[in-house]
């Protein structure tokens, strides 16, 4: 008999009983208020079949869940029998709302996969088994429901009894219950039903009041990520977070990531109260003897010897409506760090129904998948399943804000770890210096047919008359060099423009003005680049009308593609995003060539009088 908290998530197929099973479980365990009750019973009469309580009503709160009888949000309840409290988190069975169903085993310790007796284990019951295991879920118990639709038949126990074991034979776990029962009838739920004499084993509420799921600490080593630094004046200066491992005291020596700089605790402070040592779990407030650079995303570590670097694997859960490959750029959130990521590799997605690993260079909504992650500075973390909070991860759109994939480390990437970014004497500024000129690069962007080749060549000439030291990139021409080995696709697209923000990096580190000639047409790929060449980006809209650009058609690309002879072809069968905000916006259709390069002259020299 356990006396402690149990979190428990239920999930399963869609339509599978799970808020019948637990609205069921209050209403018989008299865990509800006078009110509810009365209130329950009201709304059961309208709709219902029969005029029958339906005790789904109880957890169903969303008009839209009571219209559809499906479960859309994530709804939490907090109840308590004399062996035990609980706090169950009723999740949504239909695909489209995977995502919630991930929200709510996030929290949880235990899992209730509900499994309709006349259908059996579904794709959607694996999904949900494979998700809670992904999430760290150790305990599960699987609620064989509708028994009574099957006449409470022992042998189609048995055959589902036989699916969920070896649905469950690939994972590691710790504890395992099949329970026959019907959520609707009561058969099994708070009291054993006499319509299944074969069953002989606890009811579930029985079996829920006294599983053990007590975590043994996977380290005694302490860390502690800071969430925030508490300066009330200039005499007090604390570190405040949540304790995710081990212990602390008065004295210990502690060192702070990802710099390293060491110092010893002076004071623990446990909301206002000083205390000479705390211990996983609990929020602190730390004080350091000496002034050492500590901010929000920090770790505080013991001899832990968590990971510092900016690569690893991780298995995710992907949870957009967009598509993922290879190249994509997220915000990683990670402990209490926050920072710009991206995925660089999909190593593979795995099968739902088989567990198989599978080659996949797309990966689509609900799908989970293995891959390597970059991100854009060192941060700190740990395996999953040594830390839970210094492995868990979400990937967050940059653009949307909404969270696109949670997912959890696997393992450190230490292709780093042999390479070191060498300073050199001649620097960029010496660079500069020598030419006599800052620089820069223009990326101009734009449809096809737009303007773009023909304005670049004519700034480098005016550039070049005026002494500049230049570099032209053309989209035709790299395409034809360094990119050839790339396609039009997607993860090939995004990788194209990767390498042109990187060789134009290079060549402003070697002193030069870069003038790039690129459609990139999606502004995320424009943002990248801007991120990797840094300051010295300015964006030229190079504007013309869709029908001035297909009227011109140097290249007779329009025509073919509106001939269905080419695909994805800019401004016909795929999107242009206009710059919302250009350095520069010059309109082909209105000005002539030398006004166009006119006022991109000026804004150079804007920028040149800036940096100066």
């Amino acid at each position: 008999m356990k006396n402690d908290l149990l979190k428990f998530i239920t999930c399963g197929s869609v339509d599978d009983g799970k808020s019948t099973l637990i609205g069921h479980m209050l209403y018989d365990a008299k865990l509800l208020f006078a009110d509810q009750k009365r209130a329950l019973e009201l709304d059961s009469k309208v709709g219902s079949a029969g005029g029958g309580i339906d005790y789904s009503l109880l957890l169903d709160g969303l008009m839209a869940e009571r219209e559809q009888g499906i479960t859309i949000d994530v709804a939490y309840r907090y109840f308590s029998t004399e062996n035990r409290s609980f706090i169950v988190a009723d999740t949504p069975g239909h695909e489209e709302y995977t995502r919630n169903m991930a929200v709510g085993a996030s929290f949880a310790s235990l899992s209730v996969i509900l499994t309709d007796a006349s259908q059996g284990v579904l794709v959607q019951t694996k999904r949900h088994a494979r998700i809670c295991h992904l999430m760290g879920i150790e305990h599960f118990v699987f609620a064989v429901n509708k028994m009574d639709l099957v006449h409470y038949s022992q042998e189609r126990f048995q055959k589902i009894e036989k699916e969920i074991k070896i649905l469950m034979a690939e994972f590691d776990y710790k504890s395992i219950k099949i329970i026959p029962l019907s959520a609707t009838i009561g058969d099994n739920i708070t009291k054993k039903s006499d319509k299944m004499p074969w069953y002989t084993k606890e009811t579930l509420l029985e079996y829920l009041e006294n599983v053990d799921v007590s975590r043994e600490a996977s380290t005694e080593k302490f860390s502690m990520p800071v969430q925030r630094v508490c300066r009330p004046n200039h005499q007090f200066r604390g570190f405040q977070g949540q304790i995710t491992s081990g212990k602390i005291a008065v004295g210990d020596q502690v060192s702070v990531l990802p710099s390293g700089e060491k110092a010893k605790v002076s004071e623990i402070l446990q909301g206002d109260k000083s205390v000479n040592e705390s211990k996983a779990g609990r929020g602190v407030t730390i004080c350091l003897d000496t002034e050492v650079d500590v901010s929000r995303g920090c770790v505080l570590e013991k001899e832990y010897k968590l990971h510092v670097g900016s690569m690893f694997a991780a298995s995710i859960l992907w949870m957009d409506d967009n598509s993922l490959v290879a190249g994509k750029n997220f915000m990683l959130k990670i402990g209490t760090q926050t920072v710009p990521a991206t995925i660089m590799k999909i190593k593979y997605k795995v099968d739902v129904n088989t567990g198989a690993e599978v080659y996949s260079e797309t990966i689509y909504k609900n799908e989970i998948a293995f891959c390597e992650i970059s991100t854009g500075s060192k941060i700190v973390f740990d395996e999953f399943h040594n830390n839970r909070d210094m492995g868990s991860l979400i990937l967050i759109d940059r653009i949307t804000n909404m969270t696109s994939a949670c997912g959890v480390v696997e393992h450190s990437i230490s292709r780093e770890d042999n390479l070191t970014r060498h300073n050199m004497d001649i620097t960029r500024e010496l660079r500069q210096q020598h030419l006599n000129q800052k620089a820069v690069t223009v990326w101009m962007t734009g449809l096809s047919g737009a303007g773009k080749s023909t304005i670049a060549n004519e700034l480098e000439k005016r550039l070049f008359a005026m002494g500049k030291h230049t570099m032209l990139l053309d989209g035709d021409n790299v395409r034809m060099g360094l990119n050839k080995d790339l396609g039009f696709g997607e993860k090939d697209r995004i990788e194209n423009i990767r390498r042109i923000a990187e060789v134009s990096k290079l060549m402003n580190s070697a002193g030069l003005i870069v003038l790039t000639s690129f459609i990139s047409p999606y502004r995320l790929d424009r943002r990248r680049a801007k991120e990797i060449i840094g300051d010295s980006f300015i964006e030229v809209y190079v504007n013309a009308p869709l029908e001035e650009c297909e009227r011109r058609d140097v290249k007779g690309l329009y025509k073919a593609a509106r001939a269905g002879k080419i695909s994805d072809f800019t401004g016909i069968s795929s999107p242009y995003e206009e710059p919302e905000n250009p350095d520069v916006m010059v309109d082909t259709s209105k000005l002539s060539m030398e006004a166009c390069v006119d006022e991109i002259l000026q804004a150079l020299e804007r920028f040149w009088e800036t940096e100066a």
